[in-house]
């Protein structure tokens, strides 16, 4: 492909994570977006419907994980790395999520910064952002 037609594209999929993070409360159901919000360390959990709850996170992840896909594949061009990208994004899915479930079923107020810290990796594109630079940084050592 050429340079501007992949720079274009880049932009697109920064441009779709940004705009899922803006419309958050537009698209998703997701008490604990105002929960986090206000001083949650001296508040009771939100009341919420764990099956919903779980499939819109879900779903959330989902999006950001295809859209930092693309972008790791347009930024590297490089089968090997989209195949790793995606089995970490597997893998950290199936921890995350089961971490989430522990807290949102067995809600304690003295695990709530770390209730906070695990649901920041589902709902936000960390995983590429820690993936970017240590993919840049293996390429410069080939």
């Amino acid at each position: 492909m050429r340079k501007p037609i992949i720079y274009i594209l880049l932009f697109v999929l920064f441009l779709m994570l940004v705009l899922i993070r803006v419309f958050e409360y537009e698209l998703f159901y997701d008490p604990y977006l105002l929960f986090f919000k206000n001083d949650y360390l001296h508040i009771d959990s939100p009341r919420h419907e764990i099956f919903k709850l779980t499939m819109y996170t879900t779903l959330r992840y989902a999006l950001n994980s295809a859209i930092s896909l693309g972008i790791i594949y347009l930024f590297f061009k490089d089968k090997s790395i989209l195949k790793f990208s995606a089995a970490i994004f597997g893998l950290a899915y199936v921890i995350l999520i089961a971490l989430f479930l522990y807290f949102v079923i067995h809600p304690r107020q003295e695990d709530y910064y770390l209730f906070f810290n695990f649901r920041r990796f589902l709902i936000q594109p960390i995983l590429l952002l820690l993936l970017m630079p240590a993919f840049y940084y293996y390429k410069l050592k080939q």
